[in-house]
């Protein structure tokens, strides 16, 4: 097929141009049950083919096997896209959700660079702020990579507005990102605030909630043994069955917007600001063709407001992240 274009965003001033809607690659490595390295590839060139030029990963997921297969994906399209991984995130290892330190950010880039065969970063991100490193310290190492040129912008994930203000005073940061969808907006719009502020993109991840908003999770039993989400507590059953209920009323406004609940949900976000890039991820290829549909949703001011109303600020039941990950996030 010959290449698609779709709309451009651009992240704050750093000079990177992406697709409105990117790809977040983290699924494609067993992270929702099961997937295999020749049709995650293959999911990536059909992104590139439709138009997304943002793939976003990290070297925590698989433990470096999503930075591979994103690697084996770009062979001959590295200058298709803007390329997008994180370092950071350790996940509980020796009673620490991350690591800032110098050397370990310098270390990090230089394995990502090799798992996924390229000689620079575009947008390297702090995957998880390190509290027992100040942010200056961190990103004073991340500085150094744009430097030596193997990074090109850099971004933070799940950083506080004054985390935020402190790194880029160090550096210019790019983007942000944090969770962002229908079911969870107040601390979002209050990060929002600030990047406007200093003119930072936002990248929003889990713009569906997961899978929530595409209406198609009705029994959490349903997903495979693998599947991360059994874990979260939105999917709980003492849950889940008030946040179907939101869904339901965002399928009603899809069905008389004749679109699907996920695209409507997509097209809200996109229209919060031209500075928000949602990364959908999917290991589907009719998912993936859904999502960038979203952009093709026109939705007026009465139906934004709506669409709010319907699932109200703080309505979703259960944290976003079982209990225990919760104190890494917003720091």
């Amino acid at each position: 097929m010959s290449k698609s274009t779709l709309p451009v965003r651009s992240l704050g001033s750093s000079g990177l141009q992406v697709s409105a809607i990117g790809l977040g690659c983290m699924s494609l490595s067993g992270v929702y049950g099961k997937s295999g390295d020749d049709e995650g590839v293959a999911l990536i060139r059909e992104a590139l083919d439709r138009g997304i030029t943002l793939l976003d990963t990290s070297d925590a997921y698989g433990a470096g096997h999503n930075e591979k297969i994103v690697g084996q994906a770009l062979k001959g399209r590295r200058s298709e896209v803007v390329l997008a991984t994180k370092f950071g995130n350790i996940g509980g290892r020796d009673g620490k959700f991350a690591d800032g330190r110098p050397e370990f950010v310098i270390a990090s880039c230089e394995a990502s660079l090799k798992g996924l065969g390229v000689e620079v970063i575009d947008l390297y991100y702090q995957h998880r702020v390190d509290p027992s490193v100040p942010i200056e310290d961190t990103v004073g190492a991340m500085a150094r990579l744009v430097e030596q040129g193997k990074v090109r912008a850099l971004g933070l994930s799940e950083a506080s507005p004054n985390t935020i203000r402190r790194a880029h005073a160090v550096h210019k940061i790019a983007a942000v990102q944090n969770e962002f969808s229908l079911l969870y907006r107040a601390e979002a719009e209050e990060t929002l605030r600030t990047t406007r502020a200093l003119n930072i993109g936002f990248v929003a991840y889990s713009p569906l909630g997961r899978g929530l908003l595409t209406g198609v999770v009705e029994d959490p039993k349903t997903m495979s043994d693998t599947d991360a989400r059994r874990r979260h507590p939105r999917f709980a059953a003492e849950n889940v069955v008030s946040n179907i209920a939101l869904v339901h009323r965002i399928e009603s406004i899809a069905r008389e917007k004749k679109c699907t609940p996920g695209q409507l949900a997509l097209a809200w976000l996109l229209a919060q600001g031209d500075d928000i890039v949602p990364i959908p991820g999917t290991k589907r290829t009719a998912r993936l063709i859904e999502n960038i549909g979203a952009l093709s949703v026109a939705l007026t001011k009465d139906d934004l407001a709506r669409i709010a109303q319907s699932v109200p600020v703080g309505a979703v039941a259960g944290l976003r992240y079982p209990e225990g990950q919760m104190k890494s996030l917003n720091l």
